[in-house]
């Protein structure tokens, strides 16, 4: 019992670091042990950095040379590289997309605008493309007096608003027989042609994007068959329009 009653915490005193004394006041709080060791261990780390680059400058090699040294430059005291524009071998935009999509988005996304593609294909027929090569329609006459005569639209026997159609361009007894949209409204073929204008353009953008997609798709599986282990020599360089072609050495299949 006399050593349980020595080992009660109600009987033991409390223990109570020295503070400073009245006549020290004025050196602000007393420095307790943890607070010495803090700064005992951060001296002590401070002076073994400074051991360790010592050291690292007294062991440099003075002819040791490394790209750094040239392709860097130092601003506001922070070493930054320089950027090379033949280095650049794909745009932003097909970094942006290969960082956070993978091959099979990629090749689905392409899927879709082809489907796009040949969709408005079929609605526009490519009948009057501005890049399609124009056709020629020569028409013969006997003497000079009748080039100078010659009317197109009586020629051909169709209204003069329908000469420059290349396509459904309908005589007149056909335009008796049932009416033609917009035949006899300049306005409304002007809208009809302006809008035509603009699904030619919407299938220009939409190519163009297939195109990019399947560049994007070649590089991504290009850097995936890079991951294998076989030797391989490069063929050809990459460029943002064409991905880099590998020729790999054939291996025996067991």
């Amino acid at each position: 019992m006399s050593s349980f009653r020595k080992a009660l915490k109600s009987r033991q005193k409390n223990h109570h670091e020295r503070s400073q004394p009245v006549f020290r006041k004025h050196f602000g709080l007393l420095e307790k042990k943890k607070d010495y060791k803090l700064r005992a261990d951060d001296y002590h780390k401070k002076q073994n950095t400074l051991s360790a680059l010592r050291k690292k400058a007294l062991d440099k090699n003075p002819d040791e040379f490394y790209f750094k040294m040239i392709n860097s430059q130092l601003q506001d005291g922070v070493h930054i590289a320089k950027a090379k524009d033949e280095d650049v071998e794909t745009t932003e935009e097909q970094n942006k997309v290969m960082r956070t999509q993978d091959i099979k988005y990629v090749e689905m996304k392409r899927v879709a605008e082809a489907k796009k593609i040949e969709r408005l294909k079929g609605q526009l027929h490519l009948l009057d493309a501005d890049d399609k090569q124009k056709n020629k329609h020569s028409f013969f006459v006997d003497s000079k007096k009748e080039v100078q005569l010659f009317d197109l639209a009586r020629h051909l026997n169709t209204a003069p608003e329908l000469v420059n159609r290349v396509y459904n361009r309908p005589t007149l007894e056909t335009l008796e027989m049932k009416s033609i949209q917009g035949a006899s409204n300049p306005r409304a073929l002007n809208a009809l042609a302006k809008q035509r204008k603009n699904q030619y353009k919407l299938l220009s953008q939409r190519i163009d994007r297939e195109k990019k997609l399947y560049v994007i798709a070649q590089k991504i599986q290009t850097r995936k068959d890079l991951q294998d282990k076989n030797k391989k020599v490069r063929v050809k360089k990459e460029t943002p329009n064409a991905a880099a072609i590998y020729k790999f050495t054939a291996k025996r299949k067991r």
